[in-house]
């Protein structure tokens, strides 16, 4: 059958793919003949599409594909502009219309995979200093570049680790038994922390600058904590009392003489920072009760022995016996992100000189230099010695 428009034109004859979408259609397409009528008599359809048509020889094994598949509504069919598809937007059916994308079925999602791509929420970094607003001594309005200045001044108050190299007559050794000597007569006088930290900075500073007989070395000793005490204390202990400590090995004339020898050595630079400074502030961002506080100081002033932490500087003796303590007291490692914030160190920073912390932690009651030991043994320090050392930290290193 050939189908003519009004000029006597012959239009393609429909091919059978047309006629079986025609059949397919039903009552829901209007008929082939009448669209066929419209065009003939030249009636403008708004909603026809001028694409390119598909060619013949494909028709065939599109009309097998489509079987399966949901009615097309395009009509394909010639007229005077030539091959096209018509489209008849007005009679598409429910099946034709586009879905949106937002209800399109998807197939679903493995939880795991859902998991991985939500947000990862991170620890935020606590304020410390909120609940200070109203304490005066505690300056939270410049704290935060009061320590500042102490992390840039710390090195001036920090000695080179080989500086025993230089003594003729002394060695480290030496240097670990006047220390150790020094904390038992701390304790016994009962002066503040900060006495004893800047009583050890003065004597490893002085003897940095002097060369000095091993018999003069105790007297070097009990003038740095005559120092530090009239820097830091109230009540300073008197000279006297500090020869009778020395069961009388020194005279008051040679107590003396050592003092200003030690001050022009060190050109009366006394105020440094020590890792006394920056363990109460790392303590505070910690949140440290009672007993982590203990374990702190008790781990710092193993350190304050040995000569070997010199290279350390004091911020970091400080962070890593926190660090330390925490791993102590709760039994694995613990860096929050308000210490690692608060301290400028990471976790791994830390780890050299925590887990040197922790083998002398070991090694405490074992040896002659254990008064650092017998200290936190006692009562007034909540038996603080005896908690199990964090000997995890040393494996796998």
């Amino acid at each position: 059958m050939v189908i003519s428009d009004k000029n006597n034109r012959n239009l393609i004859k429909p091919t059978n793919f047309q006629e079986m979408e025609t059949k397919k259609l039903g009552n829901n397409r209007r008929a082939l003949s009448v669209i066929n009528q419209n065009l003939a008599e030249g009636r403008a359809n708004p909603c026809i599409v001028n694409k390119r048509g598909f060619p013949e020889r494909f028709a065939a094994q599109i009309a097998q594909t489509k079987e399966n598949k949901k009615p097309d509504t395009s009509i394909m069919k010639s007229s005077e502009f030539g091959d096209a598809i018509f489209i008849d937007d007005e009679h598409k059916t429910a099946y034709d219309q586009p879905v949106p994308m937002s209800l399109e079925q998807t197939e679903p999602v493995d939880q795991m995979e859902e998991v991985e791509m939500e947000d990862i929420v991170e620890e935020p970094v606590r304020d410390i200093d909120s609940g200070d607003a109203d304490n005066h001594l505690a300056v939270a309005d410049y704290v935060k570049e009061l320590y500042d200045y102490y992390r840039k001044m710390e090195s001036i108050g920090c000695v080179s680790p080989n500086y025993m190299a230089e003594q003729d007559d002394l060695n480290e050794k030496m240097r670990a038994i006047l220390i150790d000597w020094l904390i038992e007569v701390h304790d016994k006088f009962d002066l503040m922390h900060e006495t004893l930290f800047l009583t050890v900075n003065l004597i490893d500073r002085f003897l940095a600058k002097q060369s000095m007989l091993r018999k003069k070395l105790q007297l070097v000793g009990l003038v740095a904590m005559l120092l530090a005490c009239k820097y830091e204390e109230v009540s300073v202990p008197i000279v006297g009392d500090l020869i009778l400590i020395s069961d009388k090995a020194y005279t008051r004339k040679q107590v003396l003489e050592m003092e200003k020898l030690m001050l022009n050595t060190l050109q009366f630079n006394m105020s440094v920072p020590t890792a006394y400074v920056f363990m109460k502030r790392f303590l505070k961002a910690a949140e440290a009760d009672k007993k982590l506080e203990l374990l702190a100081f008790f781990l710092i002033e193993l350190s304050l022995v040995e000569y070997e932490m010199l290279k350390f500087p004091p911020s970091m003796l400080a962070a890593a016996a926190v660090y330390a303590a925490q791993c102590t007291a709760y039994g694995f490692k613990q860096w929050s992100k308000t210490c690692e914030w608060h301290t400028n160190y990471s976790e791994d920073q830390l780890l050299v000189c925590s887990r040197m912390m922790v083998e002398f932690h070991q090694k405490a009651g074992t040896g002659k230099l254990t008064g650092v030991h017998r200290k936190y043994c006692s009562s007034k320090f909540s038996y603080i010695a005896n908690c199990k050392p964090a000997s995890f930290l040393l494996e796998n290193q």
